[in-house]
């Protein structure tokens, strides 16, 4: 490839914008009713956009490049692909017309990456990356036949993209490969035990228990969330949210509080069932616990039994009849007439027939990985 230099005002021109006289420490950092339109500011999170204004009188911008003229981070540039305006310690460039018309995002990105190369770190606090300044830099770009390559730029910056996602995938790949072997999930194959159970769930017949037949019942402790700090620790901070399993967060408190694990967990108000391996902490005292009773307490059975009491009750339940430790001991639960074994065995099987798909996915990925690789 062959490289040209070329002054940067003689490709590109600033463009004019209008005055706003808004103060930054006044102006919301999201968008409302009235402030809608993202205003470019002196920074690099999120692009230099780290405010909102309201459309009126905002010269809007779309498809240019704007470069920070201020603060720390003076000479970065960025691609602004949508609507925005220039707030202050910035500004806004583009392409000369009589150069390109209808640049593509990849041409876009590539001429903000030889920009960047030039002005990023040559400029500082006390010597501003200003447009009378920047101007007089040169940038290198490629050539062909003694004209910039704007196609090079185009299918380079593609090439570009398209590696990373297959990095990206491959990586998702390996950490899928990982937790199945981790979880021991790899093996899809049924036994013919597992198959049998499966042809017995087809016609077997329901009992009908009182939960507290099987299940010792608690009120948990309650922790209040102002009271905590988020992600402050390893132990799970439960809430009645049928999201992420009831984990809120992760937190350290009073080891006097913690609930026992290798439970299942009913949120009070919402009647979210959960199976929570793990202690944990519990946001609400109306929330409850019920631990198994003269039984082998493994995972299966408590996924299982948790999905028994789900279905049996949660027609029952909702936000304004909620559930509580004097109402359960009532409630009747309808359970497949399984033994703990069988139900060990009916629970690996159904794993397996739920991952069969994902593993074969994964498996395809990687042989095509494998190809692509031997062909290099």
């Amino acid at each position: 490839m062959e490289w040209g230099e070329y002054k940067i005002e003689n490709l590109f021109e600033k463009l004019k914008t209008k005055t706003l006289n808004y103060k930054t420490a006044d102006l919301p950092n999201y968008p409302t009713k009235d402030y809608i339109l993202p205003a470019l500011t002196a920074g690099i999170q999120n692009q230099g956009l780290n405010n909102y204004v309201p459309n009126e009188n905002a010269t809007i911008l779309e498809r240019v490049i704007s470069i920070s003229a201020n603060g720390a981070n003076t000479g970065a540039t960025f691609f602004q692909k949508n609507k925005f305006t220039v707030l202050q310690d910035a500004y806004a460039i583009d392409v000369k017309s009589e150069i390109i018309s209808n640049l593509s995002d990849n041409q876009y990105l590539f001429l903000v990456a030889a920009i960047s190369k030039t002005i990023y770190g040559n400029f500082a606090w006390t010597n501003k990356a200003g447009w009378e300044k920047v101007k007089k830099e040169y940038i290198q770009l490629p050539i062909k036949n003694n004209k910039i390559d704007f196609e090079f730029m185009e299918s380079f910056i593609a090439e570009l993209e398209a590696q990373r996602i297959a990095e990206l995938e491959a990586q998702r790949i390996a950490e899928l490969e990982a937790y199945l072997t981790i979880t021991g999930l790899k093996d899809y194959i049924l036994t013919t035990e597992e198959e049998k159970i499966l042809d017995k769930f087809k016609n077997i017949d329901l009992k009908e228990l009182n939960i507290t037949n099987i299940f010792e019942i608690k009120n948990t402790k309650n922790i209040l969330s102002k009271d905590i700090v988020p992600n402050s620790g390893n132990i799970p901070y439960l809430c009645a949210s049928a999201e992420n399993n009831g984990v809120s967060t992760y937190i350290i408190y009073k080891d006097e509080l913690i609930e026992k694990g290798n439970c299942i967990f009913i949120g009070g108000k919402t009647f979210v069932v959960s199976y929570q391996e793990k202690d944990f902490y519990s946001n609400d005292s109306h929330n409850l616990v019920l631990y198994l009773k003269n039984q082998k307490i493994t995972r299966s059975n408590q996924l299982f039994l948790a999905t028994c009491i789900k279905k049996s009750l949660s027609h029952k339940y909702s936000w304004g009849n909620s559930i509580s430790n004097s109402k359960i001991k009532s409630d009747i639960i309808s359970i497949p007439k399984f033994n703990f074994e069988e139900i060990e065995v009916f629970i690996s099987a159904i794993s397996k027939l739920v991952i069969k798909d994902l593993v074969l996915y994964k498996d395809k990925k990687i042989e095509l990985y494998k190809k692509s690789y031997k062909n290099i």
